[in-house]
């Protein structure tokens, strides 16, 4: 239910408390959802809860008797031979990153620590092992699929991105957006650019196999 975002559970960035004054730590974060009441029943709803995550990475954490980040290293990094993927911030060299701005607000955020780091590149590399199961030791692709799909969206201050492999045309696009805004505005822009890409490459798939 917490990988479908149908726990109930509320979510930790809802609470403006969380932009205000960033928690500094998981403990700190949840401290943002804890002791409020569930947003419906679990497993009757949808409700997109970043809380979902922070509580699935802590039971890695206790189930494997070590840091999450450390077990995703070990599991899907380095087979995949992702190099160019981190845990955080602290883990990368800060003029490689990317700026990220936020509309009407000055600085530049990239010093604010989001979780992990990717280059396009190797979200591309991980989305393809998703859908051709080459992450996945045995049984685990069945698991996975009946309960998440090979694709995601998403955003925090000053970034965005959409992530998805299309079957039709056995591609994997991948686009990264440095700016953000209240209003929406430039999600729905980039969601326009994105399916103009999308378009253009199905037409060159096309033209290919004429």
């Amino acid at each position: 239910m917490m990988v479908q975002h149908r726990s109930g559970i509320p979510n930790l960035t809802d609470n403006p408390g969380f932009w205000e004054t960033p928690p500094k730590s998981s403990e700190e974060a949840l401290e943002f959802a804890l002791d409020l009441p569930a947003n419906f029943e679990p497993d009757e709803d949808y409700g997109y809860s970043n809380t979902n995550y922070l509580l699935l990475s802590e039971l890695i954490d206790k189930e494997v008797g070590y840091s999450h980040h450390q077990y995703i290293k070990e599991k899907i990094l380095i087979p995949l031979g992702l190099s160019n993927t981190f845990g955080s911030l602290s883990e990368v060299d800060i003029a490689d990153v990317m700026s990220g701005y936020y509309v009407g607000y000055d600085d530049d955020l990239k010093t604010e620590e989001n979780g992990m780091l990717a280059t396009a590149e190797d979200v591309g590399i991980f989305l393809r092992a998703l859908n051709e199961g080459s992450v996945f030791d045995e049984g685990e692709q069945e698991i996975y699929s009946s309960i998440y799909v090979y694709d995601h969206t998403g955003l925090v201050p000053g970034y965005q991105s959409i992530a998805k492999y299309h079957k039709d045309i056995d591609t994997v696009v991948i686009q990264f957006m440095n700016t953000t805004n209240f209003d929406g505005y430039n999600w729905n822009l980039s969601e326009v650019f994105y399916s103009r890409i999308v378009k253009i490459l199905r037409g060159k798939k096309a033209q290919n196999n004429v």
